[in-house]
């Protein structure tokens, strides 16, 4: 037994040919065919190139060949961008490791009645057994039909329930592609869906860093227009991989509606200046003191001299501070009387309190006595940001209205600019209605600057008045943007004088007089024809029913100034009584009944 394996004593035993085996073997073999293509592919969509790449997009044609059992078949790939497609396929040169640089480009529009816009519409897939039976054939299928394609079948990509392109795969034989296959199809689109998704988020993210480069933010009613430019210019100029794009295009909206309104602090410079005066005085006064009470304590020639320096620049700034006093006043102060005062208090406790006293009036940050100054800014800081935030969350509301570019200034007051067009949007879509209701919107909103600005009064270190004037434009403009400058601004010789009022208007006196336009408690709005004034009439009638404005109306004709003359206002008073003053712009209701 020991020798039992021993295949010579075997051999022995049993001599070949003289023994026979029967029976069966039985092999069991299962079809992974499927599920290791399918992870296959997963693992290759993860690849950031896997579709912009040659090599690689072969490659997911074969397994899917082999996963639909189709030799012939072949895929096909496009990415809706804006108005354009992305159409990636076989054929592609597939080089640059962009979906933009590796796809071929068509409008939208060019597949309209296509089998391409039904499966998007139905959001399905379509499949099409025999193209050349096909009835409802525009020039895409006959272009196929000519390349060869008998069977297809169109699938939209979706993700987040949004269409973000399409796959496509294609046969030369009838009947290759049918509806039996959905289930095959329907377990690889999401995979197709998340790749198309990734490289389009790749692309999106090259954009955006070329327009903040070029022209910083950008509204978003208007950023599809600069996004079509920098896609311009990736079509024009795109040769490498992360090639930038070439220099943009023009970016010009014709045909728009400006509207324009400011919220001006009256008499801020006057204010600012008096403050800085007084400033200064308080400060030279403190210095004087310092010098007086050290002459006391030892009669130094030159402590006389320096309190007669201080003494008449006091009289001087007393009377008028012009440009440049208050830099030369704080390097005389810094350089030739606070040097001293380490030495100076030496001479005795009654010039050391002297020196505290300076020293403790003066702010710390930046050196000086800043007082009144604080006072005017805090006021100052209190109305915009008030004036701001209200018209932060109007234009929030005026938006969900009618989608518009909208630009907003905060300096000594709050002024903003709106262009609403069918050209600014992207669709196109403009109906005038939309326009009446943001000028009325508009005049709301001035009403509830006037009457929110007037409750904050009482809470103001500095007593200042906000002054209101909305100037009316019926003509259409067109507007550029300017790259060098990185902002809009009206294009053409003839709309540079609407740019030209908007900066003098609110010092505009009215004629025969020396009285400003501009006043507390009034709305101002400046026109130029009388068509322009009928219609603002009736929405100073309207808010007058709701009880926003008093009645009366001032129609008056202002001075000439240069480059802005012929110009007309009415004048309108707004009723600071109004019972509910927190009343919104964009919800408002009537406040008052109508007379019967």
């Amino acid at each position: 037994m020991q020798r039992a394996a021993d295949l010579d004593t075997l051999a022995g035993l049993f001599p070949p040919g003289c023994v026979r085996f029967r029976g069966f073997t039985v092999f069991r073999a299962l079809d992974v065919t499927d599920q290791e293509v399918l992870s296959s592919l997963k693992r290759d969509l993860i690849d950031k190139e896997s579709i912009v790449s040659h090599a690689r997009f072969e490659g997911l044609q074969a397994k899917l060949r082999t996963l639909f059992r189709r030799p012939d078949l072949r895929l096909g790939l496009a990415a809706i961008e804006g108005d354009r497609v992305l159409s990636l396929n076989y054929g592609a040169k597939l080089d640059h490791s962009c979906i933009f640089a590796d796809s071929v480009h068509h409008k939208v529009s060019e597949f309209a009645g296509t089998v391409y816009a039904r499966a998007t519409l139905e959001g399905r897939p379509i499949f099409i057994e025999n193209l050349a039976a096909y009835p409802d054939r525009t020039a895409i299928e006959d272009g196929m039909l000519d390349s060869g394609v008998r069977s297809i079948v169109i699938a939209p990509l979706r993700y987040q329930d949004e269409t973000i392109g399409s796959l496509s795969m294609s046969s030369s034989r009838p009947g290759d592609l049918t509806a039996l296959q959905a289930p095959r199809l329907h377990e690889v689109l999401p995979l197709f869906s998340m790749a198309v998704k990734r490289s389009m988020d790749e692309l999106d993210n090259r954009v955006q860093a070329f327009i903040k480069e070029k022209c910083t933010a950008i509204h978003p009613v208007v950023e599809w227009r600069f996004r079509k430019a920098v896609f311009d210019g990736l079509e024009r100029g795109a040769a490498g991989p992360g090639a930038p794009p070439s220099e943009m295009g023009e970016i010009v909206f014709r045909d728009v509606h400006p509207l324009y309104a400011i919220a001006d602090i009256r008499g801020s410079s006057t204010q600012r200046s008096w403050a800085i005066q007084s400033d200064l005085l308080s400060q030279l006064g403190l210095a004087r003191d310092v010098l007086r009470a050290a002459h006391d304590a030892r009669a130094l020639p030159i402590l006389d001299q320096l309190t007669h320096r201080i003494d008449e620049s006091m009289a001087l700034i007393e009377v008028n501070l012009r440009s440049g006093d208050e830099m030369a006043i704080i390097a005389f102060l810094r350089t030739e009387i606070e040097a001293l005062f380490d030495h100076l208090q030496t001479f005795g406790a009654g010039v050391s309190a002297r020196i505290e006293a300076y020293r403790s009036a003066v702010d710390p940050r930046i050196g000086t006595v800043y007082a009144k100054r604080r006072d005017f800014e805090d006021s100052v800081t209190l109305l915009t940001e008030t004036v701001s935030s209200y018209l932060d969350l109007e234009e929030q509301a005026a938006q969900a209205m009618y989608p518009h570019y909208f630009e907003k200034q905060k300096t000594d007051g709050v002024d903003y600019n709106m262009y609403v067009g069918g050209s600014l949007l992207e669709d196109g879509a403009f109906d005038p209605l939309y326009l009446r209701n943001l000028r009325l919107w508009q005049l709301m909103v001035a009403c509830g600057i006037t009457l929110r600005t007037e409750r904050l009064k009482s809470r103001l270190s500095v007593p200042l008045e906000v002054t209101n004037l909305i100037l009316v434009q019926h003509t259409p403009l067109s507007i550029r943007f300017r790259f060098d400058e990185k902002r809009f601004d009206v294009d053409g010789a003839y709309n540079v004088r609407y740019e030209i009022i908007k900066k003098r208007i609110d010092k505009a006196v009215i004629r025969g007089t020396t009285e400003r336009l501009t006043q507390p408690g009034k709305i101002a709005l400046v026109y130029s024809h009388s068509s322009e004034a009928a219609e603002w009439r009736d929405y100073v009638d309207y808010l007058r029913r709701l009880g926003y404005l008093t009645a009366g109306v001032e129609d008056v004709e202002l001075e000439e100034m240069q480059g802005a003359q012929g110009l007309r206002a009415l004048r309108v008073t707004v009723d600071l009584t109004h019972h509910d003053a927190d009343t919104r712009a964009s919800v408002a209701g009537p406040a008052v009944p109508y007379p019967t």
